[in-house]
């Protein structure tokens, strides 16, 4: 029997490939129970989490409906660590060096709004420009909210470009700093023991719900950090 969330990440794949678009009208719940072979129950809480996370709208004998996503939700932009790369004209490598179901630090547990024990997926990656190391990607999964990601190996597409094309963050929390490397960073960027690093701390939400928090660590000598703002 399919559990809820099997269900969830079943219903949300059919609404972001665009088989059912907004405004579309999802199948009875007595319906989706017998495609399943589940109870109603089960279905009902599974409809109910993706009206939490904003993409059904469910009316009382209305039905349920795949909703609008909103204009603020367009303009959050992500920027894909191999684009900007390949812009650069430089030659892009990807190599992902970790993938677990842990259970995260409680500092990690609580930015990204679960409960202590409960699991995450962890995914350290490295990016290479023109076969240098340049960015080390630490990043960490909220599953109640991306349950998809527990089917994604990351081994051929970065967590940064998946998510991107994927899921439709709607605010995003920048912190920027610069540090010195631990001994991890130092390894994998290849760097000396006195070179700074310059790090990006990213979170990302779904209205109220955090999709994911990643760090992001460069070679502080060869990083730039360019923005534009429009009239």
């Amino acid at each position: 029997m399919a559990s809820y969330k099997d269900i969830q990440a079943s219903l949300l794949q059919r609404i972001k490939s665009g088989e059912w678009r907004p405004g579309v009208l999802l199948p009875a719940e007595a319906d989706l129970a017998t495609e399943f072979g589940s109870t109603r129950v089960t279905v009902n809480r599974a409809m109910q989490a993706l009206a939490d996370a904003g993409y059904v709208e469910r009316r009382r004998k209305a039905g349920t409906r795949v909703v609008q996503r909103t204009v603020r939700e367009a303009l959050v932009r992500i920027p894909v660590v191999r684009q900007e790369i390949e812009r650069r004209g430089e030659r892009y490598h990807y190599l992902r060096l970790k993938r677990t179901g842990t259970r995260p630090p409680a500092a990690i547990a609580a930015r990204l709004g679960i409960a202590s024990g409960e699991r995450a997926l962890h995914v350290l990656s490295l990016h290479f420009a023109d076969g240098h190391p340049h960015q080390l990607e630490d990043r960490w999964i909220n599953l109640d909210v991306v349950p998809q990601a527990r089917g994604e190996p990351f081994e051929d597409t970065s967590p940064n470009e998946w998510l991107v094309e994927t899921i439709p963050y709607t605010s995003a929390e920048h912190v920027l700093r610069a540090a010195m490397p631990n001994a991890g960073e130092r390894q994998y960027l290849d760097m000396g023991a006195d070179e700074p690093v310059f790090v990006i701390e990213r979170t990302t939400w779904i209205d109220d719900r955090t999709v994911t928090h990643v760090k992001l660590s460069h070679p502080a000598a060869g990083f730039r950090l360019v923005t534009r703002d429009l009239a």
